[in-house]
């Protein structure tokens, strides 16, 4: 038998272009000096909104699966928003950030607020202060502004005898997660004293126009990674739209339901050298 000379591109090795199925879109922009700057948010921006192909969207093609982005704390643009507010921050990295997709509810967003400040207490940080964060709902699609959660900030002091970092940044995940196992209405989209998420029910193009923060020229940072939602198999959410809080990933969870269940069988015998007896708490 002779071969062909036509053939289709790239049906070459183990390749067949009956197995392709699309995913989430992800990409990052990092300055490898570590120089922070407003370029980096800029340009990570511009990588999402050209991942409108990697981006479900529903059928009025008003609102998306989910859009995200993940910076580090900018300390020039934080101490300047929160002196306005009339509380200070301190130096860079003594403080963290807490980012809450609280019930519109006024009476259920303050009682978890006081939750939280409760725990905060009793773990031995001090609360600096919340900030509303600024956002234009105006741009979202009907689905989308029908589910919308009112989003706050909380900055958090780190104590005096913690180290800057990853100490401070676990402290800060065990009230995280005490809270979380207290308060099942409220979503915590990222705690840390290092980065930040930013993240909605969103076409690609809506990210910077939702959240006026990411516009200001006073956001810096050294490290900018985005995700653009593609939900193969599961319901669009708020909660869902950017999958992680420290990183992101190109592709959907299938079995979570048994993943979730692995992790609930062997709860009991998890441990860890550096959080100790906090491991009940989590």
């Amino acid at each position: 038998m002779t071969q062909s000379k036509e053939r289709v591109m790239g049906e070459e090795g183990l390749y067949r272009s009956s197995f392709e199925h699309d995913n989430c879109g992800i990409g990052a922009v990092v300055n490898i000096k570590g120089e922070k700057s407003h370029a980096t948010v800029e340009n990570a921006l511009k990588i999402v909104e050209n991942l409108e192909h990697r981006a479900g969207k529903d059928a009025e093609g008003k609102t998306g699966d989910g859009v995200g982005i993940l910076l580090q704390i900018s300390h020039k643009f934080f101490s300047k928003a929160c002196s306005t507010l009339g509380f200070s921050l301190g130096g860079e990295r003594e403080y963290g950030v807490g980012v809450f997709f609280f019930p519109q509810n006024e009476l259920k967003r303050n009682q978890a607020k006081k939750m939280f400040e409760i725990i905060v207490e009793k773990e031995g940080l001090e609360l600096l202060g919340w900030r509303t964060v600024p956002t234009v709902p105006e741009v979202l699609g009907h689905k989308a502004r029908e589910c919308m959660p009112y989003i706050m900030q909380a900055f958090i002091k780190k104590p005096k005898d913690c180290e800057k970092g990853i100490a401070f940044d676990r402290k800060l995940y065990v009230a995280r997660m005490v809270f979380e196992k207290r308060e099942t209405e409220t979503y915590v989209v990222s705690c840390s004293s290092r980065t930040i998420v930013y993240k909605g029910m969103f076409l690609v193009k809506q990210l910077r126009l939702f959240y006026e923060d990411l516009n200001s020229p006073d956001y810096h940072s050294a490290i900018g990674i985005v995700h653009s939602r593609f939900s193969t198999n599961t319901n669009p959410s708020w909660q869902r739209s950017h999958p992680n809080r420290m990183m992101v990933h190109n592709g959907e969870i299938n079995t979570i339901t048994g993943n979730v269940d692995k992790m609930l069988s062997r709860e009991n015998i998890l441990k860890s050298d550096v959080l100790g007896d906090r491991m009940k708490d989590i």
